[in-house]
């Protein structure tokens, strides 16, 4: 692992907070000169037909700014659907590791790549999960505090509903469905708070929208659009945020051209939220999937 992504890592769990982002960078605008710092990014990780990992970070930048080439991490698995990396290392500090969930035909697994320890990178996945064959899109909150609410699994079914999983053991269970989801293409978690996760998603017609959820069992979603079109290209939403409590910061690719352009939100809120397009990112996106890589403890809020 590149010495920046030890930073990056680092910085997601809140270690590098005081050096890396003052107070005017986490609550800097996008698009501003002081939200484009080195604490605003993408992470992005996707894996290749080829059966491989890559991996490059993008500085929020007009234009968005690759910090070096796609560099490869392992093999891996031709998942048709990835949800985050969520990056950890171990009591002693010597190996570093991620972990995350992915859909390979009709089956869920959990992944965990180990990314250090003086050999390649190697990725291991157990099977958690049957009968997902129909669904189109996953996403997972990740509220860390142990006790205090579940760390929801969300998926996305082409029956038109949005259905909910709680953990449950090595495995989950279900927690709840929702119906009125049948025209929605693909999703990504931008907030997970102690009451309530929220999605970003979009539409086949190119629509975006957050669906706000909130954690009471029987609570019914809330649904914004937040803006009317734009997004029909994009198959996957790469999701990060700026400094401790900032704007959003999205990389948005487009899995035909294989092309990814980075965008920066301000705080969710319907259609009164600001966009900022910083342009396309000149990195070849050539994934079956794209997803972020993000650590642990590094909570969403982005609405």
């Amino acid at each position: 692992m590149k010495l920046r992504r030890f930073a990056l890592v680092l910085t997601g769990f809140g270690l590098l907070a005081a050096s890396t982002t003052t107070a005017a960078t986490a609550s800097a605008a996008p698009g501003s000169a002081t939200a484009a710092v080195e604490a605003c990014w993408n992470s992005v990780v996707w894996p290749t037909k080829a059966n491989v990992v890559d991996t490059v970070d993008i500085t929020a930048h007009k234009p968005p700014a690759p910090v070096s080439p796609p560099y490869v991490y392992s093999k891996f698995f031709a998942t048709r659907f990835m949800d985050r990396w969520y990056l950890a290392w171990n009591a002693a500090g010597t190996q570093y590791y991620a972990f995350g969930l992915f859909l390979l035909g009709s089956n869920l697994y959990r992944q965990t790549t180990v990314l250090s320890g003086g050999r390649p990178a190697q990725s291991k996945a157990v099977r958690v999960g049957t009968g997902w064959a129909s669904f189109k899109s996953i996403a997972t909150s990740n509220y860390p505090l142990k006790g205090s609410r579940p760390a929801y699994l969300y998926g996305l079914n082409s029956n038109g509903n949005l259905y909910r999983y709680a953990p449950n053991g090595a495995g989950y269970r279900s927690a709840g469905s929702f119906a009125g989801f049948r025209g929605f293409k693909t999703m990504t978690m931008i907030s997970e708070e102690m009451t309530y996760d929220t999605l970003l998603m979009t539409t086949t017609a190119g629509a975006l929208y957050t669906i706000h959820i909130p954690t009471t069992a029987g609570a019914k979603p809330v649904v914004k659009l937040i803006r009317k079109s734009g997004w029909a290209a994009y198959e996957s939403l790469v999701v990060n945020k700026c400094g401790v409590n900032g704007p959003t910061v999205i990389t948005a690719v487009d899995h035909d051209t294989k092309a990814g352009y980075q965008y920066g939100f301000s705080r969710f809120n319907g259609t009164a939220t600001a966009m900022t397009s910083y342009g396309k990112i000149q990195v070849v996106f050539n994934g079956l999937n794209h997803t972020s890589q993000i650590g642990f403890q590094f909570l969403l809020l982005g609405e």
